[in-house]
């Protein structure tokens, strides 16, 4: 069974200053210090919305060049795919950008209720994929890991492989420990540690 990680992606040299230029627009867009209180019910002081980040018109081409760097390191996926909302920015911006690497994969949404018309369906952008494809599952944070979980079941569900799970930040609070009890490998581009700015 694959084990957790905590060590966060090492780019090739030629990539070097696009990780740093991103780290800094998550640092100064995304990252904020301040008590809140966590999808999973818990409370922290530490806050990122990554949106912020992946949806800067900038922040969208870093996503997609970093991230597809990430997946040519290992096998590549069939197509990529997350929960809304926030994947949504970051597997289309992989999907254009391997496109314009010259493998292109398609992208797929997965909704956190089913749709209420027509089709009833969990994933939008199912006209691209079929049975057995081996895709990711890429995740803007990940804290317990439930929400990962739940997009890894709804894309077996719907019976897809998933061969990698990625996501931009780990925030080191167990969630990358309970996706790999559930069989998965989590890759994050980015540690807590790396996002957090220091305060005096």
């Amino acid at each position: 069974m694959p084990s957790a990680t905590h060590r966060s992606a090492v780019f090739p040299p030629e990539m070097t200053a696009d990780r740093r230029r991103f780290l800094a627009l998550l640092k100064e867009k995304s990252y904020e210090r301040r008590k809140v209180v966590l999808s999973s019910g818990r409370e922290s002081d530490f806050y990122i919305d990554c949106r912020q980040s992946t949806l800067d018109a900038e922040g969208a081409v870093l996503t997609g060049r970093l991230f597809c760097a990430m997946l040519e390191r290992g096998e590549r996926p069939e197509a990529v795919g997350g929960i809304t909302l926030g994947a949504d920015p970051i597997v289309t911006a992989v999907s254009l950008t391997s496109t314009l690497r010259g493998w292109p994969v398609p992208a797929f949404i997965i909704r956190k209720e089913p749709k209420k018309h027509g089709t009833e369906q969990w994933i939008e952008g199912t006209k691209n994929l079929r049975p057995g494809m081996r895709v990711a599952i890429l995740e803007d944070v990940v804290t317990t890991g439930a929400s990962t979980i739940r997009a890894i079941g709804r894309a077996v569900g719907a019976g897809l492989v998933v061969a990698r799970v990625l996501c931009l930040v780990d925030r080191n609070e167990g969630g990358s420990e309970a996706v790999a009890a559930a069989g998965y490998r989590v890759e994050p581009m980015f540690l807590r540690e790396d996002v957090e700015v220091e305060h005096d």
